[in-house]
């Protein structure tokens, strides 16, 4: 592993502790040394995300989805990345916690390649569902959201793929906290919002279905 990239691993994990969430272990942290390879590589030609640097990547991107990894509830054993994109925070999760069977769902062609090539690389087992999310016929004891288009309208549609007692966890800033829960419908409850990073603006909330 290059000196470099050993260097990646080694701020990601002093970004972590800054922001209160567990440090990596060296294995883990090579592997998220490759994935931010990965992600810059493709990004050069693909617009996987608006931010671009590595410093970004790590403080934003890998930062906050590690921190919903380790928010989500004991006892999940199935879990959909809603509009996974660069595979934020699916990727992060089935690495973090592999006890997770982990669907991808990207309906943009180039992008689930970036994710089916990300699986590949990186040796996890994770589904890459090259279609919207809404067309899947099955529940899942977790669907995660972070950054989609038209957040309100996809958020209706993913509460419909959690299974009851299952939970619908949205990396969402603050602002959007009471409107994302109107649009989970009634039937969810809601943990109190973790807050990421330390800011008070970016949040993680946890929405369990009840069951009827």
């Amino acid at each position: 592993m290059s000196e470099e990239a050993a260097s990646a691993g080694a701020r990601l994990n002093s970004l972590l502790a800054e922001a209160g969430v567990e440090r990596l272990n060296a294995d883990l942290a090579g592997r998220f040394e490759i994935y931010l390879s990965l992600i810059i590589r493709w990004n050069a030609r693909l617009n996987l995300t608006s931010i671009r640097d590595e410093e970004g990547i790590l403080s934003r991107h890998f930062v906050e989805s590690v921190a919903c990894a380790r928010a989500l509830p004991a006892g999940i054993s199935t879990l959909l990345d809603f509009g996974s994109g660069a595979g934020l925070p699916g990727i992060p999760i089935a690495l973090s916690r592999p006890e997770i069977a982990v669907t991808l769902a990207e309906s943009q062609g180039k992008k689930a390649a970036f994710l089916r090539e990300a699986v590949r690389v990186l040796g996890f087992s994770a589904k890459v569902h090259a279609e919207r999310a809404e067309s899947l016929q099955c529940e899942f004891d977790c669907v995660t959201m972070r950054a989609v288009d038209k957040m309100e309208t996809a958020v209706q549609s993913a509460a419909r793929l959690v299974r009851p007692g299952g939970w619908l966890a949205l990396m969402i800033t603050r602002a959007q906290l009471d409107p994302m829960r109107a649009a989970a419908g009634a039937e969810f409850s809601w943990t109190d919002p973790a807050e990421i990073a330390g800011g008070r603006e970016r949040l993680i909330a946890l929405g369990k279905r009840q069951v009827s």
